[in-house]
């Protein structure tokens, strides 16, 4: 059983980085595989990965995806596109003082400039910069478009991490510009109703949902597996 370590910054735990043997690990592995398995027959550059609710482990999910996909060799850019409760730069230990908001409000700064290099090879960050008044509004807009085709060119894989889609509208927003979806889903604390409610409102904007990862379910060991639905 592998022993969970928590952030002492509120980060989530990246136990993909901190434990690579453990069972949670190889469970990550698994949905990687999964994912490329679908990008053989689709185009998945970009992956928004959402939730129906807080705690439900999207943000886990986010960025341990984004660890095991860098390690296998692709390019990949994880996105704190939580404009409103960001945290990526915790669990990475980055700065914030620039990043998505950044570059949706201001023209004249180059993507090249507020990535950020983590200590995963292949793998970097944007982070969510600055609280923005509007966020729907600068995830909607034609710069954030522009900018997912930018990034799409630069890396092989660039993985969004979305607020929860029941809450707000943002990942329903980026939905519709990105490739795929994935629901993250809690044991114990997602609730099946708004879980509906988060699938109805994807498919209201014909979001392509790539599957279901669930986490903390016991299965003999502590951990996150993965249900795959094809589409």
């Amino acid at each position: 059983m592998a022993k969970k370590i928590k952030d002492t910054h509120n980060g989530v735990n990246l136990i993909t980085l901190i434990d690579q043997s453990s069972t949670i690990t190889e469970q990550y592995r698994t949905i990687r595989t999964n994912i490329q398995f679908a990008m053989v027959d689709q185009k998945l550059k970009s992956i928004v990965i959402t939730s129906s609710g807080p705690s439900e482990g999207k943000s886990t999910t986010s960025a341990n995806l984004a660890v095991v996909f860098a390690t296998s060799g692709l390019k990949v850019l994880l996105v704190d596109a939580d404009l409103r409760k960001p945290t990526v730069h915790k669990t990475f230990g980055l700065t914030n003082g620039r990043g998505l908001s950044s570059l949706l409000s201001n023209r004249g700064l180059d993507i090249n400039e507020v990535c950020q290099t983590t200590v995963t090879e292949n793998l970097k960050v944007l982070t969510s910069g600055p609280k923005p008044p509007n966020p729907a509004e600068l995830l909607g807009s034609q710069r954030m478009t522009d900018l997912i085709a930018a990034v799409e060119n630069q890396f092989d894989l660039v993985i969004f991490d979305m607020p929860p889609v029941v809450a707000v509208t943002d990942a329903q927003v980026m939905a519709v510009k990105t490739d795929g979806t994935i629901l993250a889903v809690r044991q114990k604390v997602t609730n099946k109703s708004a879980l509906a409610n988060a699938k109805k409102l994807l498919d209201i904007v014909n979001a392509n949902v790539l599957g279901v990862v669930f986490n903390g379910v016991e299965r003999g060991t502590n951990g996150a597996y993965y249900e795959y639905e094809y589409k």
